[in-house]
């Protein structure tokens, strides 16, 4: 890609992106946190439907001015495409009144109040006094957030009952009423203890404890609304149909897909893991053995287990520090501030496995969190190997937190706000496939937890089209399921069961996820898909000059971005 290092206009669509976030950010301060964009810590938004109507403007008006600027060059012709492509696909959502009226067991905006918390700095007595002062906000948060619920139900548009059903089981959960991990906020507060006596003054202290029972207490009788008055008034249906579905894979994907094409795909990439891990399990349990024979012969190897969540972690960070050193300087030109990375127990128990970025002066580094279901104890990193490359590096952590660092070619929005799941989510599977290519996969059983991550991406593609399409299950599909018949819910469930190897209350949450959270679960293996198509267009096009690095390089280099401006763009280097 050209670039003209000393532009002799001025840089006008990347004023207008860094005023957006400016504007953004001061009426979303959880969006902030979560972007790590400092100066709103102690602020919570207006959930109201003005203040949904507010943020909603924000974006148009940035929309507006953004079409009608002139880049400068063909760096920052990339970012106003970019922005463009993300402002309509949000808008799109915004115009369904999809943000604030959607309830499900992975959205709703208590989801976003509680995970910012998890986020917030807790080193001085400044960021405890933001900490205070935001758990003393969360009652007026949470009644306007209930009461813009009922005004949405009011005028059509309501979330599935059983997904608020679900969510309510969850957000009791969190205030520790009913079972789970306990309190998240009285836990969160138990820190200033933890630090030792005087850490923090005593007036702070009281206040936190007693902001942390308000903002508990306000949880839980939010789960009790959606319960009692919520759920009743509530869809039977969970399936949103082609329209809405389309919609929302346009938002995931940023590039329109054929849904019936991906169908089928699905089937067939499901079924190409699926003999490749047979001919792995019969390398580690026999010939002809099953892929359930191999799994249970793995894990029935004591060596090939950790006990306790701690060891666990510890163990998680091990491998991510000794991967990024690895990798740095050898496949990937890796900045010395991203060279740090945390592994995290997640405060709750919902199951799930996630990245969070740092923070834009990476006071706050990036972290690998696992939200470990009630009850489990013991784990097998057979099966997590692959899932900390996908979330560390050459994952998740390499591309956010590069993408923050790089100042020089992308501007504020694109390094903090913009996040498009099929480019990211879509490269962390590439990255596993990558270190396979790249000799990190020599174990049989470490190979077959690549492979079996593969396979329950490529699972997801068939259970969550079809289940919202409600698709007829192919008659003559390789695995003799149910041929003929409609999706529902219940087969979905049963699909998943066949053809996932983990524990049945993560295989339920997978499932619940995808009925409440429709398209985004495909955008995985269908965003592998087109990254793999762009880097063989380069190769083709580049012929024996392509050098994988410098491709690696170039492609990060355009930071997160939907899949159409990443082919345009691509498409010039």
């Amino acid at each position: 890609m050209t670039q003209d290092p000393t532009p002799t206009r001025a840089r006008e669509a990347d004023a207008i992106a860094e005023q957006y976030v400016v504007d953004i950010a001061a009426a979303d301060p959880i969006l902030a946190t979560f972007s790590g964009i400092a100066g709103h810590e102690d602020q919570l938004p207006d959930y109201t439907p003005d203040g949904y109507a507010a943020r909603a403007e924000v974006l148009r008006r940035a929309r507006a001015d953004m079409a009608a600027a002139t880049p400068s060059d063909d760096r920052e012709e990339v970012a106003r495409s970019s922005f463009l492509e993300r402002a309509d696909t949000t808008l799109a959502l915004a115009d369904a009144h999809q943000p604030e009226s959607v309830v499900s067991v992975v959205d709703s905006a208590l989801h976003g109040l509680r995970g910012a918390f998890d986020l917030m700095a807790t080193a001085t007595d400044e960021d405890w006094t933001a900490i205070s002062a935001r758990l003393a906000a969360v009652p007026r948060a949470v009644a306007e957030a209930r009461a813009t619920l009922l005004h949405e139900a009011d005028h059509g548009h309501v979330s599935p009952r059983r997904q608020i059903l679900e969510a309510a089981k969850q957000i009791s959960r969190w205030t520790g009423r009913s079972g789970g991990g306990g309190d998240v906020f009285a836990q969160l507060v138990a820190q200033t203890s933890a630090a030792g006596p005087g850490a923090v003054p005593a007036t702070l202290e009281s206040d936190l404890a007693r902001n942390a029972v308000l903002a508990s207490t306000a949880f839980a009788d939010f789960a009790t609304f959606l319960q009692q008055e919520l759920a009743p008034r509530g869809r039977d249906k969970e399936a949103v149909g082609r329209e809405a579905y389309a919609r929302d894979s346009r938002f995931f994907l940023g590039t329109d897909i054929d849904l019936d094409e991906t169908y089928a795909w699905g089937w067939e990439e499901l079924h190409r893991i699926e003999t490749e891990m047979l001919q792995i399990s019969s390398e580690l349990a026999g010939d002809g053995a099953s892929i359930a024979e191999a799994v249970a012969h793995i894990e029935a190897d004591p060596e090939r287990r950790i006990d306790g969540a701690e060891s666990f972690r510890a163990w998680m960070q091990e491998l991510a520090d000794r991967t990024l050193a690895e990798m740095a300087g050898t496949h990937f030109d890796i900045p010395e501030p991203v060279r740090r990375i945390e592994c995290r127990i997640a405060p709750t128990d919902d199951g799930g496995i996630y990245y969070t970025p740092p923070s834009e002066d990476f006071s706050r580094p990036g972290r690998m969190w696992w939200s470990i279901p009630e009850g489990v104890t013991t784990f097998h990193p057979w099966r997590e190997v692959t899932t900390v490359y996908h979330e560390g590096v050459p994952g998740h952590h390499l591309q956010c937190a590069q993408t923050m660092y790089r100042r020089d070619v992308l501007n504020r929005w694109q390094r903090s706000l913009c996040w498009v799941s099929g480019h990211g989510e879509g490269w962390a599977l590439y990255a596993e496939r990558l270190m396979d290519d790249l000799g990190y996969l020599q174990d049989p059983a470490d190979k077959l937890g690549m492979l079996d991550g593969q396979g329950f991406r490529a699972a997801r593609v068939i259970v969550d089209i079809g289940m919202h399409l409600e698709l007829e299950i192919p008659r003559d599909n390789p695995f003799g399921f149910h041929p003929g018949e409609r999706w529902t819910g219940e087969l979905g469930l049963e699909f998943m069961r066949q053809h996932c190897r983990m524990d049945d209350a993560t295989i339920v949450f997978e499932v619940n996820r995808y009925l409440g959270w429709p398209a985004q679960a495909p955008s995985y293996k269908v965003g592998e898909r087109i990254w793999l198509q762009a880097r063989d267009e380069v190769r083709a096009r580049q012929g024996a000059s392509f050098d994988l690095k410098a491709f690696h390089r170039a492609a990060l280099d355009l930071g997160s971005l939907g899949l159409d401006p990443m082919r345009e763009a691509l498409a010039r280097i």
